[in-house]
């Protein structure tokens, strides 16, 4: 195929949390932009996303991979050993899904975002994955079987792209910056869905985003929801999921949605005074493309957001709070003296669009 024809790439990010789905829409917004041809495969809430981001863009429904999360007091990496069997199912049944979706369609690359099965023999493959060491909580040694597990499982990708930064370890620190790398893997750059021109239409105020996994969701919103009540102060209450279980009494100061398309989420996160938020990666990308000074609160038991939390305070980029310091209250006075730095530039979130014309050539 002549190099200037428009490419027909299937992209497909992971279910779990809105995150891995975000962060496709700038691969997806410039691979239109610059004519080619993307098609978005994932669950029926991730394509609803999709369309309302980017209308018109054709989408395919592929199952999503059912995780579980764990329960008050269970350890992330137990939550995840326990539900393998299962996960290790998905991966083949996506694998066999791809190989059934080529018998009858042609397409000259795939992105993945964390999906294992999706590589095919002669399809240029790419996977998109920001850990490359994967924090299991177990010690240095459960962390390097698990590695090694891992790089396997990668290197059936012709690529591997790590959304990052390679200079002093990025955002993701000792995440994305192994001291051994896979073959074939390049960092290309940091990946926000958030615009950094201004779009107004939306006042000052307190912005509350949530995200993840249930039961720990719902837990933190309900310890939130009481201090923004408490507080008076104009707030935007993102619940992040659909708005199922809308407050009945909601005051006047507070502004409450379920989850937000990004045209929708863009004006109140580039009005807001201070976020707090999980220390989910993509959320982080897109306060760092944004400069906001914002509280994170890991995922209790999730060990990746655990160490960036933890990693980003030590930095001055974000300040972290633990979810009983978070039941405690004084957020704000906690917070006064604390720097949050902005070391990330516009260059650092525009790199993967030279990634991805490169690669885009080879296909």
């Amino acid at each position: 195929m002549s190099r200037n024809a428009a490419k027909h790439i299937l992209i497909a990010p992971l279910d779990w949390g809105l995150g891995h789905t975000t962060r496709c829409v700038p691969i997806l917004h410039r691979l239109v932009e610059t004519g080619h041809r993307p098609v978005f495969a994932g669950t029926e809430w991730q394509q609803d996303y999709i369309r309302k981001t980017l209308p018109g863009l054709e989408t395919l429904q592929l199952p999503g991979y059912d995780i579980r999360y764990n329960q008050p007091g269970e350890r992330f990496a137990f939550a995840m050993l326990r539900q393998v069997p299962g996960l290790l199912a998905r991966v083949r049944a996506e694998h066999n899904w791809l190989k059934e979706l080529l018998q009858r369609r042609s397409f000259d690359g795939v992105i993945s975002d964390n999906r294992y099965g999706l590589f095919h023999k002669g399809l240029p493959s790419v996977i998109l994955t920001h850990q490359l060491r994967i924090q299991t909580g177990m010690g240095a040694r459960a962390d390097g079987l698990l590695q090694s597990v891992h790089y396997r499982m990668l290197q059936r990708f012709d690529q591997i792209w790590v959304p990052d930064i390679e200079e002093n370890g990025g955002l993701g620190g000792s995440l994305s910056h192994p001291d051994r790398l896979p073959k074939n893997c390049r960092y290309i750059g940091l990946l926000s869905q958030m615009d950094t021109a201004p779009v107004g239409g939306a006042a000052p105020g307190l912005l509350v985003l949530l995200s993840g996994p249930e039961p720990q969701r719902t837990v933190l919103s309900d310890q939130l929801w009481r201090q923004v009540v408490q507080r008076g102060e104009r707030t935007y209450f993102v619940e992040g999921a659909e708005a199922t279980r809308r407050p009945e009494d909601i005051p006047g100061h507070i502004q409450y949605f379920g989850r937000l398309t990004r045209k929708a989420l863009q004006p109140l996160l580039q009005a807001a005074t201070g976020v707090w938020c999980r220390s989910g990666y993509s959320t982080l990308m897109d306060l760092m493309a944004l400069g906001k000074q914002a509280v994170v609160i890991p995922t209790p038991g999730q060990t990746e957001q655990e160490y960036l939390g933890s990693s980003l305070h030590e930095k001055g980029l974000c300040y972290c709070l633990s979810q009983d310091q978070v039941e405690q209250g004084a957020i704000f006075s906690r917070i006064a003296s604390f720097p949050f730095l902005k070391p990330f530039g516009k260059d650092d979130f525009n790199h993967y669009q030279s990634v991805l014309t490169q690669w885009i050539d080879t296909c």
